[in-house]
């Protein structure tokens, strides 16, 4: 049987971006053995990549996305190539959807649109505050519209799809959990830790949760690490920083005793899929996280993890935990089996199938 070949659309460059990592990059193999095969097209190249978040550097950063811009135009042309077109949150970087707009009203070609995050609402880094307007984040709508089916990870985004498209299906953020997110933290003998992992854009919610941090070091002897692209600015005497690698970033999280993700109630914040909890949780470390968009359909309170509505919450949930290991066994393995349950590819293999086919 000929395989169906699938052409992918997607922002960044594999295996380098989380979205794209834990949205769909990591059930190729998977599919692949479904009869499907897989062709990549990034907008962006390494060397795009590393400098475009850099602070200025406009004359080199305008050249290169132009240049990502006209290769996009050249590779339409082999579009028709494919039996399947996957479009994952937007053809190009900037300017409005004449890709999208090309490819479903010229060429005719059906595609499938992905997202998990709020991407209509303006989200950008203080780098890139100035040029920020050509993100063009109206175009979001249009998007969903010409596409003939659309793919989201929760049920805000899905709420917010289905007004402009009938044919949305959810697909939640997963872990691959046979090969990858698949060990179980020491309870009984590593040193007692807090940690939070994410990037510097996620981190103004981190520092909410600095006077808890701090009143707790009073308390009790723990370290608090902190794994990102960037040192958080913290005056915390507990504080430990790690820079995210790829190549260590399992280890890193197998540090953690308890894992937090503190968010403020927003629209982003509700349309982001979980995935700081969905990382702990697969690898048996207890968290405690804000009760905010898909995290309280992640956690069921008490149970696999903690809902914290406020600070004093926040610190309550930490020092229980920090006092009691058997609690953190429990809650911790409890949240893993959540994981292989409802989270992980093994278990959403499927609706990948059956949205490809």
């Amino acid at each position: 049987m000929q395989k169906k070949k699938v052409f992918i659309f997607c922002p960044y460059p594999v295996d380098t971006a989380p979205s794209q990592r834990f949205r769909y990059e990591q059930y190729i193999n998977l599919l692949e053995q479904q009869n499907f095969e897989f062709h990549f097209f990034p907008f962006i190249d390494t060397k795009t990549w590393n400098v475009l978040y850099q602070k200025g550097r406009y004359f080199l950063k305008t050249y290169l996305m132009l240049m990502s811009f006209f290769k996009r135009w050249v590779v339409l042309f082999k579009i028709k190539e494919a039996d399947v077109v996957f479009i994952h949150r937007e053809m190009a970087h900037f300017g409005p959807p004449i890709f999208e707009w090309f490819i479903s009203k010229v060429l005719k070609v059906n595609y499938i649109y992905d997202f998990d995050d709020a991407i209509w609402l303006p989200n950008y880094s203080k780098s890139n505050a100035k040029v920020q307007w050509i993100k063009c984040y109206w175009k979001v709508p249009y998007c969903i519209k010409w596409a003939h089916k659309v793919s989201v990870g929760n049920q805000f985004l899905a709420d917010y799809a289905q007004p402009y498209n009938s044919n949305v299906v959810i697909i939640p953020t997963t872990l691959d959990t046979e090969n990858y997110h698949n060990q179980t933290i020491d309870y009984a003998h590593q040193r007692l830790s807090i940690g939070w992992t994410g990037t510097l854009t996620t981190m103004n919610y981190l520092y909410e949760l600095e006077p808890v941090i701090a009143q707790l070091e009073k308390e009790f002897s723990f370290d608090f690490i902190v794994i990102s692209n960037q040192k958080p600015k913290m005056e915390l005497q507990s504080l430990r920083y790690i820079q995210w690698n790829k190549d260590t970033e399992i280890a890193d999280l197998m540090k953690f005793s308890i894992g937090v993700m503190p968010l403020k109630e927003d629209k982003w914040s509700k349309g982001k899929c979980g995935f700081k909890a969905l990382q702990y949780m697969s690898l048996g470390i207890p968290c405690v996280i804000s009760p905010v968009g898909v995290n309280t359909a992640i956690v069921d309170h008490q149970t696999n993890g903690f809902l914290a509505t406020s600070n004093d919450e926040f610190y309550s949930y930490l020092k229980q935990l920090l006092e009691n290991a058997t609690l953190r066994k429990e809650i911790g393995l409890k949240g893993q089996q959540t994981v292989i349950n409802r989270y992980s590819t093994s278990a959403n293999l499927e609706k990948y199938v059956e949205l490809l086919q």
